[in-house]
């Protein structure tokens, strides 16, 4: 649907708004408060892979406790975590006790083993992760990109589950636990799958302080990472209509994205993210907290007239 003058000229308001914040933002600082700083330690390429993998898998919830925890983590593996995983008797002995939010240290174990068997098998998990993307492109040709790349990652995530010796996607963990299913998102029943799709960006955007440009993966190809944040914000935005938290609703806001930067939509993840965690964005104009919001000039509830502000639940 071609997009009105008025519209148009939004886009570029918006896009010069996250442009700013990003712009403006201390990155340093930033990553170092971030999950991503424990992969940026890593000296050698598989061993950021598996780092990278474990660090977005584990990114749920206060991110304090979540650096914590990957800090106790990675002590109790060694320095090489690749490596580690070569002996994976020794790793599970290395992590019986530890315990993040549902997982048990035998769980990150097996998606240790898991990861690492299939870097082995594929030279990189960038390489594995490039072959699905290729397959299913090739078996799915007709269907949306998206499509096609939500299958691809959800055959890289069955590769590693059975590499690790986890059930397959979908199926209850024999234990009856959550934590062995929740590790790997089941991208097939249409959730969002925030935590991998984190560890896809890391993995494919260019090195710039954050991302690491460590795949060959088109950025074109890859969807932002939604959680509550970036969910609520990019409704304030105008940049989403859907009010859930699904795969469609990543589609939908990368697509959005995409009209501000056709060749990397999810470079405005970091910005989104940032104000989301900063100013705690509420559902209305609240002048106390949107007080020094850098998108606040561009906020449907300030700016945006009600006959272009999105209805909740409307698809896209």
């Amino acid at each position: 649907m071609k997009r009105s003058v008025r519209e148009r000229k939004r886009d570029v308001a918006v896009k010069a708004a996250l442009d700013l914040v990003r712009e403006r933002a201390d990155l340093s600082a930033r990553r170092n408060a971030d999950p991503v700083a424990f992969v940026h330690l890593q000296k050698t390429h598989e061993d950021r892979e598996i780092v990278g993998l474990l660090a977005a898998v584990c990114a749920f919830g206060n991110v304090t406790t979540i650096r914590q925890k990957l800090g106790e983590l990675l002590h109790l593996i060694g320095p090489s975590p690749a490596r580690a995983a070569d002996a994976p008797e020794a790793l599970f002995e290395r992590l019986a006790g530890f315990r993040h939010r549902l997982f048990r240290g035998e769980d990150l174990a097996r998606l240790l083993v898991g990861a690492r068997r299939v870097q082995q098998a594929s030279g990189t998990l960038g390489k594995a992760f490039q072959d699905e993307l290729a397959r299913a492109d090739r078996e799915l040709a007709g269907e949306v990109p998206e499509a096609c790349f939500r299958e691809a990652l959800a055959r890289f995530c069955d590769r590693i589950r059975a590499e690790g010796g986890f059930s397959k996607s979908g199926i209850p963990d024999p234990s009856r636990r959550r934590g062995p299913a929740h590790l790997l998102s089941d991208v097939r029943a249409g959730s969002a799958s925030k935590r991998l799709l984190l560890f896809l960006r890391w993995m494919v955007r260019p090195a710039d302080g954050i991302d690491l440009g460590l795949w060959s993966v088109p950025t074109t190809r890859l969807l932002i990472p939604v959680d509550v944040h970036i969910h609520k914000l990019s409704r304030n935005l105008g940049l989403a209509t859907r009010g859930d938290l699904s795969w469609k609703t990543c589609v939908e806001i990368t697509k959005a994205l995409a009209r501000l930067d056709p060749d990397d939509p999810t470079r405005y993840d970091f910005s989104l993210c940032h104000m989301g965690m900063v100013q705690r964005c509420p559902s209305k104009a609240d002048a106390a907290r949107c007080e020094g919001c850098g998108v606040q000039s561009v906020c449907i509830h300030w700016s945006l007239p009600r006959v272009l502000a999105p209805r909740v639940g409307q698809p896209p």
